[in-house]
């Protein structure tokens, strides 16, 4: 077995990811993708509720679609994978003892479930859903650093159409969907990082 290349400190991965919209043909080996996303999968979420799911999509023919549905951009059928994050509160909340820790138990593990159930009830379909999506933008942002650790490009996309994605995926109706992730090992550089500086957006009180 292939030992997996050692990953950068954060440090090194936050100062040099680039999105990377160009990519070689070289295949992710799947040990690499499966330890990239069990530490991806490391992230918090409120309740521990962990409403995201993640596709890998690697066949030729479904990138392909995905590129008509992301509005012909050319990097979702390039790079060799690309990750589906979607969220799907209704499948998490129907699980919750999946999620629960198994230290709670008898009574404590009861109230816990009937909390989570509570919080959520007066929610509609869309407001639970976009709940569990920005709970997955944290798990997103896990992915983006552990990706560039293991000298991996991706660019976060935004531009892509929702339901056509779902019916390409067979994703559920109430589902939803951050960002498309086109991953793989860069072709070109990047643009250098134009940030703001922590003075213009901290303030220390």
């Amino acid at each position: 077995m292939t030992a997996l290349p050692k990953p950068s400190d954060v440090r090194t991965a936050a100062l040099e990811r680039r999105s990377i919209r160009r990519y070689r043909p070289d295949p992710i080996p799947e040990p690499l993708l499966r330890e990239v996303l069990e530490l991806a999968l490391r992230a918090p979420s409120a309740w521990n509720l962990q409403p995201w799911r993640i596709l890998v999509v690697r066949d030729l023919a479904l990138k392909s679609a995905l590129k008509e549905a992301a509005f012909g951009q050319r990097q979702v059928e390039e790079a060799p994978v690309v990750l589906v994050l979607y969220a799907d509160m209704e499948d998490a909340l129907a699980r919750l003892d999946e999620v629960i820790p198994p230290g709670l138990q008898g009574e404590r593990r009861e109230a816990q479930k009937e909390a989570i159930l509570k919080a959520f009830h007066g929610m509609d379909l869309e407001a639970r859903a976009q709940w569990g999506a920005g709970q997955s933008y944290i798990l997103w942002g896990y992915l983006l650093l552990i990706l560039q650790g293991y000298a991996l490009a991706s660019v976060p996309m935004l531009g892509f159409d929702p339901g056509r994605v779902k019916a390409l995926l067979g994703l559920p109706a109430h589902a939803a969907i951050p960002a498309l992730l086109p991953v793989g090992y860069p072709a070109e550089e990047g643009f250098p990082h134009h940030r703001l500086s922590v003075e213009r957006v901290v303030r220390f009180l």
